[in-house]
């Protein structure tokens, strides 16, 4: 089914994009409370601190990530009650029992 491949699709990457939006916003306020400091903009910034550039890549990149993997799920929940199956990409390669 093409066309419910486009809306898991357009679904998918929109609570994806909302999910990685609303860690970075807490990411920042934490940073600012953690450290007194703003996050740093660019980590590869020389004039960053090695430890502050790797420790806010570390914490950045998995909070979003764990994010943008729940919401997936969760959209993909959803499709699934709505539509009766998962989106075609999602579908398990296993072989069934």
């Amino acid at each position: 089914m093409a066309g419910g491949s486009k809306v898991w699709s357009v679904f998918s990457l929109g609570s994806a994009l909302g999910a990685a939006a609303l860690a970075r916003k807490g990411l920042n306020t934490g940073w600012r409370v953690a450290t007194g400091k703003k996050p740093p903009a660019n980590p590869a910034d020389p004039d960053v601190d090695l430890w502050e550039a790797v420790t806010w890549a570390a914490v950045s990149g998995t909070i979003i990530g764990l994010a943008r993997m729940l919401a997936t799920r969760r959209a993909a929940n959803y499709y699934a009650r709505s539509t009766g199956k998962l989106p075609a990409a999602l579908e398990s390669d296993l072989p069934q029992a």
